[in-house]
């Protein structure tokens, strides 16, 4: 039978939820510009840059601001959405992640984190899980964003596992194309009418576990 040899996780709706904190941060900025930000307006915000989040939200305010305050203002949200990070503690991880990650380290299964975020070491390391990590691939080591498999790529390359023995787990339709286009097995977290091109999708990790895997690996 064939053996997966490795798992790259996402980080964000997948390990930790950590758009609640975008979304207070987001809010807040608008809200001292002087118009309001919804939690409908956060959902169209997923997997897109900062840059590109906050020149939405300005249009949605009417609002025009020079390249060089819009960097301010980025600059100005990220610092509030880093001291909430701070912050986090290890409740925050989402039911069945650790339980997971233990089992994978027991059968002897390397792990990485492939995500977009660059403060994911952070993040890990408040919610105390980042010693289950064999490699990290954030936003500060990748250049291109999702579906680009750019990514995944180079976390199977820092475990120094083929491609084709990853199973990588997300939550964005962009993460599930960037798996398949690196030629990896995806497990989608989420609906299935949203994420039909994953192998398999689940509504939390609480539904995996080694056997799934390996069935998932071997079809």
């Amino acid at each position: 039978m064939q053996v997966f040899e490795a798992c790259i996780f996402d980080l964000d709706g997948v390990i930790v939820d950590t758009a609640v904190y975008h979304f207070k941060a987001w809010k807040r900025l608008a809200n001292e510009l002087g118009f309001n930000f919804t939690e409908a307006q956060n959902e169209k915000l997923k997997g897109i840059s900062r840059v590109k989040s906050l020149e939405l939200i300005l249009a949605w305010g009417g609002m025009e601001k020079s390249a060089e305050e819009q960097q301010i203002l980025a600059t100005r949200k990220n610092e509030w959405y880093v001291d909430m990070i701070h912050h986090m503690t290890p409740e925050e991880i989402l039911p069945g992640t650790k339980e997971l990650l233990d089992n994978l380290r027991a059968a002897g299964i390397k792990t990485a984190l492939g995500s977009a975020s660059k403060n994911a070491t952070v993040i890990l390391e408040k919610v105390g899980i980042l010693p289950l990590f064999d490699a990290l691939v954030d936003g500060n080591t990748v250049s291109a964003s999702k579906p680009d498999p750019e990514v995944f790529l180079k976390g199977a390359e820092a475990l120094g596992i083929s491609p084709a023995k990853c199973i990588v787990f997300e939550d964005a339709i962009a993460g599930v194309q960037a798996a398949k286009a690196a030629g990896m097995k995806v497990v989608g977290i989420g609906e299935e009418d949203v994420l039909g091109e994953a192998d398999l999708v689940v509504s939390s990790l609480e539904q995996i576990d080694l056997q799934t895997l390996t069935n998932l690996y071997s079809k």
